[in-house]
C-alpha cells in the first residue's frame, strides 16, 4: 500500500492513513486502497481495527481538493459512490471499528471517523464539515451518520455553517466517546482496543447489528430484533464459554464460533 500502513498485533490491527504532505487527504487511490484492506481484514480473525492519520497534525484533513476540483458530475458521483461503499464496508465490519482521531477530521476525514463504531480524540483534535466552503456538500455520508450521532439540529448547524469545532466541543455534542491528552490518545485507545478484544466477538458483531438496526425502526421493531439477536447467541460455543467462565471466576477464552 502507498497511502496507508497496517499493523496487527494479535486480535487489534492499526491503520494509519499516511499523506503527510496532504495532510492525510483522502483522494481516490487511498480510497481503493482503504476498501482492500478492509475487504482483506473480513477474512480473518481480527477483533479490533483502529484508524488514525501519519503526523501530528491530520486524521484526515478531508477530500483530496486539487483532485476533486477537476471532477465532472459523473466522476464526482463515482468519487462519492466509491467513499460511501469503502465506508459502509467500514461500518458494517464484524470487528470493532475505532477513529483515533490525533488531528483535523474535516470533510472526507470526519465521516471517515463517523463510520468507526468508536471515536476517540486528542485534545488537539479539529472536527467538521466545511464542503459548504467549497461550493459542495458532504458526500461520503457526513449528512447521514453526523445527524443520527449528533442530532438534526446540530448536524444542520456543522454543515450549513461550515464551521470547526475542537475535541471539547466534539465530546460535549456526542461526537467524540472521549478526549486524551495527546501524547496519551495512541496508549488509551490502544488500551480500549485491548479491552473489546477480550469480549465475545459474536456478541460484539451481533450488538453492532443490532444498535445500529434500532437507528432507524420503531422501538418495537427494535426491540423484537435484539430478542432475536439475543437467543441466536445462545447457540453459540462464545456463549457457553463465557457462562461457563463467569461460573468458575475465571476469565473466558473465547474463540469466534
Amino acid at each position: 500500500m502507498e497511502n496507508m500502513s497496517l499493523k496487527t498485533e494479535g486480535h487489534i490491527a492499526w491503520l494509519t492513513i499516511d499523506r503527510p504532505a496532504a495532510l492525510n487527504a483522502l483522494n481516490s487511490q487511498t480510497i481503493n486502497e482503504l476498501s482492500r484492506t478492509l475487504q482483506g481484514l473480513e477474512k480473518t480473525e481480527l477483533r479490533v481495527l483502529v484508524i488514525t492519520g501519519a503526523g501530528k497534525k491530520a486524521f484526515v484533513a478531508g477530500g483530496d481538493i486539487r483532485e476533486m476540483s477537476q471532477m465532472t458530475p459523473s466522476e464526482a458521483w463515482a468519487f462519492s459512490m466509491r467513499g460511501n461503499e469503502a465506508l459502509h464496508r467500514l461500518e458494517t465490519a464484524h470487528f470493532a471499528t475505532i477513529a483515533a482521531v490525533n488531528g483535523f477530521a474535516l470533510g472526507g476525514g470526519c465521516e471517515l471517523a463517523l463510520a468507526c463504531d468508536l471515536i476517540y480524540a486528542s485534545e488537539r483534535a479539529v472536527f467538521g464539515q466545511p464542503e459548504v466552503n467549497l461550493g459542495v456538500i458532504p458526500g461520503f455520508g457526513g449528512t447521514q451518520r453526523l445527524t443520527r450521532v449528533v442530532g438534526a439540529m446540530m448536524a444542520r448547524d456543522l454543515v450549513l455553517t461550515g464551521r470547526m469545532i475542537n475535541a471539547q466541543d466534539a465530546l460535549r455534542i456526542g461526537l467524540a466517546a472521549q478526549v486524551f491528552p495527546a501524547e496519551e490518545l495512541r496508549e488509551n485507545v490502544q488500551r480500549i482496543a485491548e479491552t473489546i478484544a477480550q469480549k465475545g466477538p459474536l456478541a460484539v458483531k451481533r450488538a453492532k447489528d443490532v444498535l445500529a438496526y434500532g437507528l432507524d425502526v420503531s422501538l418495537e421493531d427494535g426491540l423484537r430484533n435484539e430478542r432475536e439477536g439475543f437467543a441466536a447467541l445462545f447457540s453459540s460455543e462464545d456463549q457457553k464459554e463465557g457462562m461457563q467462565a463467569f461460573i468458575e471466576k475465571r476469565s473466558p477464552v473465547f474463540k469466534r464460533i
